[in-house]
């Protein structure tokens, strides 16, 4: 029987348990050395804290993938984990202080003391109990003895791949080699070549075997026979299914219909982080329709007097991996502003599949020359005209944070590598709108921003990028 690990957050249930112990008890110490020695649960106030703080520890579990190769940390990264971590628990409490209006009845000292407690104790908690963990697993003879069939050529790889990879879950109890039968007992990578390949199920039969790792392919082996007569002794059988090259990293296995299949990809997620995404997409995408219907009421008005005609531009613009969709924008150019485009081609000032010119002619108010500030330079200033985008948010089509949509006459120019910019939803803003978008003048530049953002995604990349975002906005900084 083999015992198949569960979902990666229960996986180290351990951990969870501890971390949660760990951190009501720096929230009970912090409430102690703040209140003195008396129970801190006695008033509402710190009780519902309390209590939040384990729900919310919990979640950033869930959501974060927080104990996600925990075993594999060295020290330095298991701190960067655990303050991502912490860091995040004390953003819920707070906004929860804040919206609750309790902030005044809860102790600011004891919230920045619980807040170094929780950081050093999970952290500590996490370095030691892993540490007893390996030690516990070694000596526990719970580990799984595995043996391994594998070419001479190959055998070093991937006995150093099994070890560096290994959180004392398994043992390499013995290697068989596939092409010679004359290196019994020799020893590899302090592992013993333990009989010839035509002895492994005699050997398999009478010793500490509970799973083979076949990683050759040898005709001789008759390998569907094999394995079936390890199955019957109870012994689990894995098979190597190809070969993969060391710089496609992002890969896992699927089956798709009747087929197992390695699939690769840019970056893979799991889908609590895209629920958690979406989530914020369409709390945010509520928040903003509020704020684009307030805006109309006086914007509206303002674009028909200024410019007669539809106050809404809309265009059809490529989506994720190539879906089109329609976009909407307040309205802050004129309305010829598509056919007069082609007459300002040439004083483009971005190299590449993007359109951008200074003093753009076509903007409401703006003048002959395109230099006066009008209506139009306001909307664009503050980015007002994107807000209507938040109803493309709410519809799925596009995101918060994420890559800029290309028009279609755009896309139709795009080279190879220019595609990976589109492999998530577009976003109402994203890393090339808050690093100075008005500055970078290169496409390419813009797609090495998008695919470092794609690469490095995590939800909190996404609030950082929207806390940015709203300062650039405020400031007025990038748009012009």
């Amino acid at each position: 029987m083999y015992y198949k690990k569960p979902d990666n957050w229960l996986e180290h249930w351990d951990f969870l348990i501890l971390d949660t112990l760990f951190l009501q008890a720096a929230y009970i110490v912090s409430c102690v050395l703040r209140n003195g020695l008396k129970n801190p649960y006695e008033s509402q106030t710190y009780l519902d804290v309390g209590i939040m703080i384990c729900y919310t520890g919990i979640c950033a579990i869930f959501f974060m993938d927080g104990h996600k190769e925990i075993m594999k940390r060295n020290w330095i990264k298991e701190l960067k984990s655990t303050a991502k971590y912490v860091g995040s628990v004390l953003a819920v409490e707070a906004a929860y202080l804040f919206l609750t209006k309790r902030g005044e009845s809860f102790s600011r000292m004891a919230f920045l003391v619980f807040g170094i407690l929780a950081l050093w104790g999970v952290f500590l908690e996490r370095v030691f109990w892993k540490k007893i963990s390996r030690k516990w697993k070694a000596g526990s003879g719970s580990r799984r003895g595995l043996l391994l069939f594998a070419e001479s050529k190959n055998v070093h790889a991937i006995l150093q791949s099994l070890k560096s990879n290994d959180d004392n879950a398994i043992k390499v109890v013995g290697v068989v080699l596939a092409d010679s039968d004359d290196k019994v007992g020799e020893v590899i990578e302090n592992t013993r070549v333990v009989c010839q390949k035509d002895a492994m199920l005699t050997y398999i039969r009478t010793n500490w075997v509970d799973e083979i790792l076949i990683c050759a392919k040898e005709d001789g082996l008759q390998e569907d026979q094999f394995a079936e007569r390890c199955i019957e002794m109870g012994v689990t059988v894995h098979r190597q299914i190809a070969e993969v090259a060391e710089n496609l990293r992002q890969r896992q296995i699927e089956r798709i219909g009747n087929y197992v299949v390695m699939s690769f990809s840019a970056r893979f997620v799991s889908w609590k982080q895209m629920a958690l995404k979406r989530v914020i997409d369409i709390c945010g995408a509520l928040v903003g329709l509020l704020f684009t219907g307030v805006i109309a009421v006086f914007l509206c008005p303002a674009i028909y007097l200024a410019s007669p005609g539809p106050v809404l531009f809309s265009q059809i613009r490529v989506g994720k991996n190539g879906r089109r969709f329609r976009i909407y924008k307040f309205r802050s150019m004129y309305l010829d502003a598509e056919e007069r485009k082609k007459e300002l081609l040439e004083r483009n000032k971005m190299k590449g599949c993007m359109f951008k010119v200074d003093a753009d002619p076509r903007i409401i108010g703006s003048g002959k020359d395109g230099t006066r500030r009008g209506l139009g330079w306001f909307i664009r200033k503050l980015s007002i005209d994107e807000f209507p985008q938040f109803w493309n948010v709410l519809r799925g089509e596009m995101s918060l944070v994420g890559t800029r949509p290309p028009t279609l006459d755009e896309w139709e120019h795009y080279d190879l590598h220019h595609r990976a910019r589109l492999a998530v939803k577009p976003g109402l803003t994203g890393i090339w709108q808050v690093s100075g978008r008005s500055n970078v003048v290169d496409f390419e530049e813009v797609v090495r921003m998008d695919k470092e953002y794609i690469q490095t995604w995590s939800i909190g990349l996404d609030i950082r990028i929207i806390l940015k975002t709203m300062l650039v906005v405020l400031t007025g900084q990038g748009a012009k």
